[in-house]
């Protein structure tokens, strides 16, 4: 089966430590001393070495001194002092010099460069390998201890993680941020240029990838025994350039350089098949042969927490091939791509994350990466619950030693698959395998957009994963024996409905078992006398018409047939509806727990996506909002305002504890506090005017209003009412004197960012317009300073990290009802931005926190979507002036050439795909801009706004991923704090 480590500690690489080292103007005139040092003075230099290198490795100076000499006893002597000087780490707090040695020996022991220099790039692989050194010691101690007390742990998969940029919140989590600096100043490097380098790991696309990310901050800040378990995509998700034609997609390169983070564990992989066929065996087990085989291969990354020695893992998997696979023989015949079919199918299952789905190949793909991250994960997690039971495994112990949390409906198949090892690998039957796999597994719900509820092709799954979709019809007869058991056979309409909606199959027939059942509840519906003769007298006359029509083609001297023909044509039948897997259903019936994340969303999903279930199973449903670590989204994001909020609550504890946030608002009308609040919001905005003209060569005012929308391009989060807006105000500007515009409008930068899916056309156009917007407005001597549109290319973690702490309005304004939780949102209220937003997602608690006063709410409610949607099919919508008038503008070539006939069609008629409005923009537009008038107001009074402004930072300490974890672990994963000694 699997190969897995008897050990799951990390183990360095290379090995050794820096010594002190003489005093010489470049690290790369140290590094050319040290390379032609003898053999003899090498061992010296290693053996003793006192830094922070030799501290942090265990056996690791073994393989070098072991290069230079054949003295055993010094090697011997060299490794007892290592592991002496690792069981004393607890008590050594390393300092500026330490650290600057041990970067110095990763610059020449583990170079990913060259050495004749020490430039930023090399800089920061070696920085980052010296703090990688810290959290392998922290990492391992922290998987002894779990290993040994043998405690629950909670198994987190996500098809994303959105790490951002791991250097700079490594070592504040570790309090070395300052002896840090201090070693690259001596180094001739700042770490802020050192930290620039490195790459954001292209994991993730948007908040599903980042809550992850949050999530296992918190988890290890908190001391909560859990891993996560990802896919590592070569390419990510892509690069997004900004041409004149909108949005270009290329390779993301983050991991060119190599990602000094990782350790690659390949000791610990594990067999993944697709195809092939089920046989049963003499013994009576069902057997998966034949097929394609590919192997996973770990790559571990360790996340440090907050002021704790807890670091937890983040477990990525890399696919391949065995070497066998490669074909030798064809190579050497020529036929090269032959050859190697097989390592390619294996290798592309990791290239990126979300393949286009619209082709065949495009759909096998995304479900070939879906399946090798659950079954990968399982088999990894079940080999280390065996190996902590030792001798004797009791299955029934498994729910209590693991939880396993599905973030959205891609990891699904972990249910069938968690089924197929137990059943057809250790041997539990039916039973037993599904009590167990219902206790283990819970599922996270992030949306209620149809599409984003997974439906795979029964016939696709039957090819790729044949034992699987035999286990997924098993669980599908057992939800339909309770659904009759239910609501019995008395009412058949009530029955076919339930099934209906509920059963993970769909326009799947039933069972001949269970069709019966529903033909017997139909016949046992009593017919009435006076309907059946109706139907006796509808037969007789059937009857005496074909006695007509025959007659009529006897005395005509014509058959039957043709005077059929002359009948009206018959129409086409109507095509089978398609065969198909509901993954969201089957997460529901399948786990233990469901949950929303976000009050409302909880709601939304009871009351309507999940209904029948909730009425079936009203206890498997909870609600858990969504949070953000206020380390990395504020504390070392925006130390400016961090230090601000520390001097005036007294103490720095609101990074663990956020409810002391809420102490600001005794200050709130301090004008001392308020300076200060100004003061560092406009730092924050210098440091984006010249980022913003750095990527985009538009120069902006830090004096402007900062108005800001940043997330994922898509249709229901409106950024098409956004730059409506904009266009409206660029007209009404047009139409003013000079002396009128200053008057009436507030000066603002408007900021966009965000990545449109590559096949999303749409969401492609929205991003072309919004650019050709700005190209028009930015470039208008007229406007001047007054307006600016900018388009930030390339979105990710870093850039959020710059745009929020220098934010004064954010935009959350999704169609209410569309938006799950976001928690985008509450990283610019937990800066001190002000919200303008829909009663959408978790905009309606924070809203309810930071105070209605201190929130721009505009819009329709989220129960009066439906009616309004029905209100458009009716044809009696009737579109504000103001709506129709941006239109026009738009269509009369002010924003150029381009034809955007299809974009403002979709906002156009009553009815059919892609028109009529769906997201409700036209309705929402007139309250849209006049609570933006309301925007301007407040913000001309800045003792008024930044009341506003303190107000969301005091008010956003709900919004804490630490509080969501504590309820998870609570709530659906039972788990407790394991505090290491």
């Amino acid at each position: 089966m699997a190969s897995s480590s008897t050990t799951m500690r990390f183990s360095a690489a290379s090995t050794g430590a820096a010594a002190a080292l003489p005093r010489r103007s470049s690290v790369a005139g140290f590094i050319g001393v040290a390379a032609r040092s003898s053999a003899k003075s090498r061992l010296r230099f290693i053996g003793r070495n006192a830094n922070l290198s030799l501290r942090m490795r265990r056996m690791s100076s073994f393989s070098v001194v072991k290069c230079v000499s054949g003295s055993e006893a010094k090697v011997q002597d060299t490794v007892a002092k290592q592991q002496e000087a690792t069981t004393s780490l607890s008590s050594f707090t390393p300092d500026a010099s330490s650290i600057a040695s041990s970067i110095k020996y990763h610059a020449e022991f583990t170079p990913l460069f060259s050495p004749e220099n020490f430039d930023l790039p090399q800089a920061f692989l070696a920085t980052a390998q010296s703090v990688r050194d810290s959290l392998i010691i922290n990492w391992n101690a922290t998987y002894d201890y779990y290993e040994k007390l043998n405690v629950k742990q909670a198994y987190y998969l996500s098809m994303e993680f959105l790490q951002g940029r791991a250097l700079l919140n490594a070592i504040g989590n570790l309090e070395l941020t300052g002896p840090y600096a201090e070693a690259l100043s001596k180094l001739g490097h700042k770490l802020e240029n050192v930290a620039y380098q490195e790459p954001d790991a292209a994991l993730g696309n948007g908040g599903l990838g980042r809550l992850a990310s949050c999530f296992l901050d918190s988890l290890a800040t908190l001391n909560y025994p859990a891993w996560g378990y990802g896919l590592r995509y070569k390419y990510g998700l892509f690069k997004q350039r900004i041409t004149k034609d909108g949005q270009e997609e290329v390779a993301e390169d983050w991991l060119e350089m190599g990602n000094p983070w990782e350790i690659i564990r390949n000791d610990v992989s594990y067999p993944v098949k697709f195809y092939g066929k089920v046989v049963s065996g003499s013994d009576g087990k069902k057997h998966w042969i034949g097929g394609e085989d590919i192997k996973a291969v770990a790559h571990d990354v360790p996340i440090p927490g907050y002021k704790t020695k807890t670091t937890i893992n983040l477990r990525l998997w890399s696919t391949k091939a065995a070497s066998e696979e490669f074909d030798l023989s064809a190579f050497n015949a020529g036929r090269h791509t032959e050859a190697s079919e097989a390592l390619a199918n294996a290798e592309k299952i990791c290239y990126i994350l979300y393949p286009g789905d619209e082709p065949i190949e495009g759909k096998i793909l995304r479900l070939k990466q879906q399946y090798t991250l659950c079954s990968a994960s399982l088999q990894d997690i079940i080999a280390r619950f065996e190996r902590r039971s030792g001798a004797n495994v009791n299955w029934e112990e498994f729910p209590e030693k693991v939880a396993v949390q599905m973030n959205d409906t891609h990891p699904t198949l972990c249910i069938p698959e968690l089924m197929r090892i137990l059943i057809d690998v250790k041997g539990l039957n039916w039973k037993d395998a599904w009590n167990i796999t219902q206790r283990t597994v819970a599922y996270t719900n992030h949306t209620v957009l149809p599409e984003a509820l997974e439906k795979w092709s029964l016939d696709l799954m039957q090819k790729l994963l044949p034992r699987h979709i035999e286990i997924i019809e098993m669980i599908d007869e057992e939800l339909v024996r309770t659904i009759i058991a239910e609501y019995g056979t008395e009412n058949s309409d009530l029955l076919e409905k339930k099934l209906k909606e509920m059963r993970i199959l769909e326009n799947v027939e039933l069972t001949a078992e269970f069709a019966d059942i529903l033909v017997k509840s139909k016949e046992a519906i009593d017919i009435p006398s006076e309907e059946l003769q109706s139907s006796e007298q509808a037969e007789a006359e059937d009857e005496k018409d074909d006695d007509e029509v025959e007659a009529v083609a006897k005395k005509n001297g014509t058959d039957e047939s043709s005077i059929e023909d002359e009948k009206e044509e018959l129409p086409e039948p109507v095509p089978e509806p398609p065969k198909l897997v509901r993954m969201a259903n089957l997460c529901v019936v399948g786990g233990h727990a469901v949950n929303g994340v976000a009050e409302i969303h909880s709601e939304i999903v009871k009351d309507d996506v999940f209904n029948a279930f909730y009425k079936l199973w009203p206890e498997k449903f909870q609600n858990k909002t969504n949070g953000v670590t206020p380390r990395r989204w504020i504390r070392f994001c925006n130390p400016d305002l961090s230090k601000i909020i520390t001097e005036w609550i007294g103490t720095e504890d609101w990074v663990l504890n956020t409810g002391k946030l809420a102490e600001l608002r005794k200050f709130v009308d301090n004008e001392d506090l308020q300076v200060q609040w100004r003061e560092a919001k406009r730092s924050n905005k210098v440091k984006v005017a010249a980022f913003i003209r750095e990527k985009t060569g538009y120069s902006v005012s830090p004096d402007a209003m900062f108005d800001i929308q940043v997330k994922r391009i898509h249709e229901y989060k409106r950024q098409l009412m956004n730059i409506f807006g904009i266009v409206y105000r660029y007209k009404k500007m047009k139409e003013m004197s000079a002396a009128e515009r200053e008057a009436n409008f507030v000066p603002r930068v408007c900021i966009f960012g965000g990545k449109a899916f590559a096949t999303y056309v749409q969401a492609k156009r929205i991003v072309k317009f919004i650019t050709d917007v700005g190209a028009t407005v930015n470039h208008d001597p007229e406007i001047g300073d007054l307006l600016k549109v900018v388009f930030v290319p390339d979105y990710n973690v870093s850039v959020a990290e710059m745009l929020i702490p220098a934010s004064e309005l954010s935009q959350h304004i999704s169609t209410a009802g569309m938006e799950a939780s976001g928690t985008s949102n509450m990283k610019f209220a937990m800066n001190g931005c002000i919200l303008i937003g829909t009663l959408d997602g978790a905009n309606v608690e924070i809203r309810e926190e930071v105070g209605a006063d201190n929130f721009f709410l505009f819009g329709a409610k989220a129960h009066e979507i439906a009616g309004l949607r029905k209100e458009r099919a009716e044809g009696k919508f009737v579109p504000d002036p103001r709506f129709e008038e941006v239109k026009e503008f738009v269509r009369s070539g002010i924003f150029g050439s381009y034809n955007y006939d299809e974009l403002m069609g979709s906002l156009e008629g009553n009815e059919g795909f892609g028109r009529a409005d769906y997201f409700l923009v036209g309705k929402d537009f007139p309250s849209y801009i006049e609570c933006q008038e309301k925007v301007d107001e407040a913000y001309r009074d800045q003792t008024k706004w930044t009341r506003m402004s303190i107000l969301n930072t005091a008010g956003s300490y709900k919004f804490s991923s630490d509080r969501t974890i504590h309820e998870y672990a609570r709530e659906i994963w039972n788990i407790e704090p394991v505090q290491l000694p």
